[in-house]
């Protein structure tokens, strides 16, 4: 009986079948990610419904506009709100469907393209912040490793305390040391790149610490692997095993997180936008809840909740396509 080859034990490499085998798997995606949208809508809708007071009031301004009676009526039948609830229901739905949010109680505009204009702004914010908390969470898990039991206790400390940073705190704390005490960026969001570190940091290092503790026990678990002693055994170094092997197979988990990982950033948003007053659906939806201008908070939640879909779906075919297991 021959003992297996250094070939043998390394980690296989996706195969271009693998690629084809990840059909069902986005249909599934897909087709739950519809399912989601649907009951996010029709919770909305309830939500909405439930807040005590006439929504009618709302389009006019408010109960302390003393609307006259006239003025409601008409409210509701431009508004649809004189139909039964499941005619409102069912139209909202619909409109939905299509994009259409309607108008803006407060700003007398219409929603989407409202929402568009300041969807880019959160994209950047939530994009630039999770790759700063990879960069972060990588480098963390790879510094513990290497530094033995010393290391591993300090790295899951950082990590502990950093995922435990309450955002409003952080972002406070960056504003007193590195606008008021050193100077370097704005107290509040300006346009160009400077204006976007603070924000993002506050976004990201929370995240890094989530990241960085499912990264480090990844990466633990994947130099103790066959393939990583077989590479040892090939005469390959340290850094050569850990960047070459072991960290693709410990970021596996991190991507899988990333989903869930979009959409805390995406809700941090609301908090960071609003501190440093910066444009974006964060700060739209604040001032949307304030006024209580629903078709506007309808349209924020539905498509904070389809970036959440598709961020999940593509993470989950980055997933498989890292760990061919995966889509057996």
């Amino acid at each position: 009986m021959t003992s297996p080859s250094a070939s043998d034990l390394r980690p296989t490499a996706p195969r271009a079948g693998a690629v084809g085998r990840l059909g069902r798997p986005l249909l599934i995606g897909v087709g739950g990610g519809v399912f989601v949208l649907w009951a996010v809508a029709t919770l909305t809708f309830v939500l909405v419904r439930l807040i005590p007071g006439d929504p009618a009031q709302a389009v006019l301004g408010g109960p302390g506009s003393q609307a006259s009676a006239e003025a409601l009526a008409a409210a509701r039948a431009e508004y649809g709100l004189d139909q039964p609830i499941l005619v409102q229901y069912l139209m909202q739905l619909g409109r939905i469907a299509t994009l259409d949010f309607g108008t803006s109680y407060s700003l007398r505009t219409e929603v989407a393209p409202l929402l568009l204009s300041q969807l880019g702004g959160t994209l950047l914010l939530a994009v630039l912040a999770l790759a700063l908390a990879w960069v972060v969470a990588l480098a963390l898990a790879l510094a513990s490793t290497r530094g033995g039991r010393v290391g591993a206790s300090l790295g899951s400390a950082l990590e502990v305390v950093a995922a435990g940073l309450p955002q409003f705190w952080l972002a406070t704390v960056l504003i007193l040391v590195f606008s008021l005490g050193l100077g370097w960026f704005p107290p509040i969001s300006v346009p160009g790149p400077i204006g976007l570190v603070l924000p993002v940091v506050t976004l990201a290092l929370p995240l890094a610490g989530f990241l960085g503790q499912t990264i480090r026990e990844s990466l633990l678990d994947a130099l103790e692997a066959p393939f990583v002693l077989s590479a040892r055994a090939r005469g390959e170094g340290e850094r050569g095993i850990r960047l070459r092997h072991a960290i693709r197979h410990a970021a596996v988990p991190g991507v899988a997180l990333s989903g869930w990982a979009f959409g805390y950033l995406i809700s941090g948003a609301v908090v960071v936008e609003t501190i440093f007053a910066r444009p974006g659906l964060g700060r739209t939806l604040l001032n949307a809840v304030t006024v209580r201008d629903v078709p506007v908070v309808i349209g924020v939640v539905m498509i904070t909740a389809l970036a959440y879909i598709v961020v999940t779906v593509v993470s989950d075919a980055a997933t498989r396509l890292l760990d061919p297991r995966s889509a057996a």
